[in-house]
Parts: structure tokens; sequence; C-alpha cells
């Protein structure tokens, strides 16, 4: 999250109160990257976090980000959507001084002291040390742009603007009638372009050129501004490799390639998910049981490994983030009809979150063929799975199901309250003595036996040991023998359908 920063009241507010502070010229004068590096030196030996709520990435991402900095390099992150990469650079905010001054009412933050833009240096000259002076704090000081197609020279350098012109006198050669770009208002800060390869060409020789040489043209005339910015990029690396829309003068000049992942290990998915969810509701207290947020991230882990989902476009850390919110909703909505005063998610929930996973990943052929609903259904299914023979792996649930074998069946809905659903449940023998490795709290809620016992049953049904219809009834396992087989040959032919498909779509990227 953002720092909040303010800025103090006793510092220099002119020019000449500037000069006998201890706002020196070389202070001020610092270069952003020198800045940068000595605040990270300062948190390197006080063994302070350097980027907070960064997870997964202390071994790997981060070291690298840290030599880029000391190095005093433009770097670029390379990742899939979805791991941090925004954030990072946002949190480079974190080692930027926490107030720096500039001369008051200038739009590319001129150094008092060394000013740049005809602006400051008219000012200066005509006030002296009665030069009103300004201060920014680190979050004014980071600009961010999306890079797209229709970016212009204009947004990110500047323009002549033919009202200031008009307003001021001022002939449309003078300096004084441009109106500045992005990258010039980053001036004694840090820019940041996300998705570069999504920049046109000519537009990435702009940026370079006022980057390295500080320079560009404006209409024909001449423009020189030796900025002083800190430069990140982010990108794709399908698109960075494969489609080469980074122009070379550009990849020169970039100091560090750092590429990023996604979480390596379900602790860590987990713990991610429990600082980004929103999960503190108003409405009434939410109990989030251990399983339901570990079933929640292995989602997303099954997902990036079905053959199904496109890998080149990747499964975001905001699909389980997503998930677990509207899974969350769904709790607090039954509760709410019920009248209850504890909300606890269930299996059943994280199903009626589909919409919160099908908008966020990309389908291979064969997952076209069988649609994204299938597809999600599965993966849930799986994410259950794996879940399940975590904690009931030397579970024995032949006493459950022979139970059903005799013809038992429960449904578990959300029109029904908790303390009914629980009631029928507690028809089925041997089931809540089979909870035990869950370590469920003494004497806990219909809410909490509900969701754990339709954990095991769901568990259950992804073993195939029972069987369960869409409206949530769950029911002796069927027997489908010739089904079975009928099944098996069509995803023999969608898996040699599929991989003609590939196949052919390899051979049209070859010549591309």
């Amino acid at each position: 999250m953002a720092t909040q920063h303010t800025i103090p009241s006793h510092l220099p507010q002119t020019l000449g109160e500037l000069r006998n502070s201890e706002w020196t010229i070389d202070r001020v004068s610092r270069s952003v990257k020198d800045e940068l590096r000595d605040n990270l030196i300062a948190k390197l030996r006080a063994k302070e976090t350097i980027f907070p709520g960064i997870v997964g990435y202390e071994d790997t991402v981060l070291p690298q980000i840290v030599n880029a900095v000391l190095s005093r390099h433009n770097f670029i992150l390379l990742g899939l959507r979805g791991q941090a990469k925004s954030r990072i650079l946002r949190g480079l905010t974190t080692l930027l001084d926490p107030v720096v001054p500039y001369v008051a009412g200038s739009e590319i933050r001129d150094n008092p002291y060394v000013p740049l833009s005809a602006y400051a240096k008219l000012l200066i000259a005509e006030k002296g040390d009665a030069t009103p002076i300004a201060w920014l704090t680190p979050d004014e000081r980071y600009v961010e742009k999306l890079a797209t197609p229709d970016v212009t020279v204009a947004d990110l350098i500047g323009d002549v603007d033919p009202i200031k012109a008009a307003k001021s006198g001022e002939l449309l050669s003078s300096e004084l009638t441009m109106h500045y770009g992005l990258l010039p208002r980053a001036n004694r800060g840090i820019f940041a372009v996300n998705e570069i390869p999504d920049l046109a060409g000519k537009i990435q020789v702009a940026l370079f050129n006022i980057m390295q040489e500080g320079d560009v043209q404006i209409k024909g005339y001449p423009v020189r501004l030796q900025l002083d910015v800190a430069l990140t990029f982010s990108a794709n690396p399908e698109d960075y490799t494969a489609r080469g829309k980074i122009v070379t003068p550009l990849k020169d000049r970039i100091g560090s390639e750092i590429r990023t992942h996604y979480l390596d290990s379900l602790e860590q998915a987990v713990s991610v998910t429990e600082q980004e969810a929103w999960s503190t509701r108003a409405a009434l207290d939410l109990h989030i049981p251990r399983y339901i947020r570990e079933v929640v991230e292995q989602i997303a882990f099954v997902a990036r490994e079905d053959k199904r989902v496109d890998k080149r476009s990747g499964v975001s850390q905001r699909l389980p983030i997503s998930v677990m919110e509207l899974a969350l909703s769904n709790a607090e909505r039954r509760a709410l009809q019920h009248g209850e005063t504890v909300a606890v998610p269930r299996i059943g929930d994280i199903y009626t979150a589909m919409p919160g996973i099908t908008g966020k990943i990309e389908l291979e052929y064969e997952g076209e063929m069988r649609g994204a609903d299938t597809v999600v259904r599965d993966v849930i299914r799986t994410a259950v799975q794996r879940t399940f023979d975590g904690y009931f792996a030397e579970a024995n649930t032949q006493q459950i199901e022979q139970w059903f074998n005799l013809g038992g069946t429960v449904q578990l809905s959300d029109a029904v309250a908790a303390e009914d659903s629980l009631k029928e449940l507690q028809q089925i023998q041997g089931l809540f003595d089979k909870l035990k490795p869950l370590s469920l709290p003494n004497r806990a809620s219909a809410e909490v036996l509900v969701s754990a016992a339709e954990f095991l049953l769901e568990g259950m049904t992804a073993h195939k040991r029972i069987s369960r219809t869409e409206e949530r009834s769950f029911t002796a396992a069927e027997k489908q023998t010739r089904k079975e087989r009928a099944q098996n040959f069509h995803e023999e032919v969608r898996e040699r359908e599929r991989e003609d498909w590939q196949n052919r779509n390899r051979s049209k990227r070859g010549f591309n």
C-alpha cells in the first residue's frame, strides 16, 4: 500500500532560505539514481525490508533489483500478468528522500540551484533569493504510463502549445510555449512505462533520445533537456522476445533485464491472497478455514499446469484473490439470508466464484472446444482433490461410501440454513469422525461443521467415490464403465486435434 507523506511546515519557502539551510547544492543536486542508491544502502545496513508486501521474490527477483539500483541502471521487469511488476516499480518510491525542493510553479520540477527550463531561469533571474520554493513527496516523484499504440511524442515528451503562445505573446519557437509531456514532468523522479513493447517504434526512438542524449525535436524545433530521471519498464516476455517490438537502441540502453515469476509454494500464495483479498466485512464475522484458502490457491496452480490453458498468457495471482472475495461474498449472502452471525465459506461457494476465473484465463484449442465453464469446473475439482489428499490421504471413507451405496442422499443448498444442513449431515454414519485432520475447534459452530463436512464430501466426489449433481445433491458413485471408455476415446481424439492445431499455428508463427 502507498505510504502517506506529509510536508513539514518548517521547510524553507524561498531560494534565500534554502541557501542558508542544510539543503546545500550538493544535497539538492544529487541525481535520482544516486539518491536511490544511497537510501538503498542505508536500508541494507539497517536490515530493513526493501519492498514491503512483495512475497516469494526474496532469493530470486529482489537481489537482481537491488543490484540494478546499486549499479544506477535503468531496468526492465519481464514477466507474465499478475507477477507484481507494477507493484515493485511503485515500491521504488520507498527509496526516495521524504521531500526535495523545486522551483514553485515549474512544470518540470526544476532544481532551484541548477534550473533547466526557461521559466525557472527567468523567475530566478527576476526574483533572486525571493524565488518561491515548493516541495515534492516521493509519491509525487513517481510517474507511470501504460504504453499503447496510440501514444504520441506529445504525450511522452511534449508539444508546442499555440494557446500558450497566443496568451504570452511569445513566438512558437520559444521554449516558453512548450507544453511538457509525462517524461519531462517526471524530472528528478522515477518514470515507469508498463508494457513497453506496445509503444510505437518512433516513440521509443524519441524516448531513448531524450533519455540518453537529452534532446528531441518538437514540431521541427530542437529542444534540449538534460533530465534527471530513473527509467523503469515492464513487459510480457512473449511480447518482448517473440514479437520483438522494443527497438534495438532502446534495449541497448536498458541496463538490467530482470525476469519475474509466479510464486513457487502454496504457503507463499496463501499469504499473498490473505494480504490482498478484501476479507473484512462489516455486516458480520467471517471465518475462513485453512483448507478453503488452500483450495483457492490450488486453482491457480492447477490452471497453470492444465494443457487446455494458454501458458503464454499465464494465470494471474489476481485470480485467487478474486475467487476468495467472491466465495466470501456468497458465504456472506447465505448467512444474511438465514440471519446467521458468522459466515463460513464452503467448497460450493468456490464454484459460485467461476465468474472470477473464466475472465482471467486464456484457453488453448482444446479448452475452447470443451468450453470455459467445463474447464474451470475441472480445475476446481482437481484443486479440491489435491487439497483433500493433503488432509485425508490416510482416511478410510468406506463407511461413508456405504451409507450412500445403501441409498442415502444429502443436499447442501444455499437455501437451507447451516443448522438444518448440519442435521441432515449428521445422518451420515462416520462422517464427522473423519474430520479430525482439519483440527476443528471444540464445540465448533454449525457453519464451521457444515463447511468441513462439505469439503470431505467434495474430496470424495473428486476421487469418484461418490457423486454430486449440479444442485449439490451428494449420492452414491455412478457405475459408468462404458461411459468412461467413451469419454476416454473422445479425450484422445481431442488431444490429437489439439496437437494438430498447435503444429499448424507453430508453423504459421515461424513465417512471421
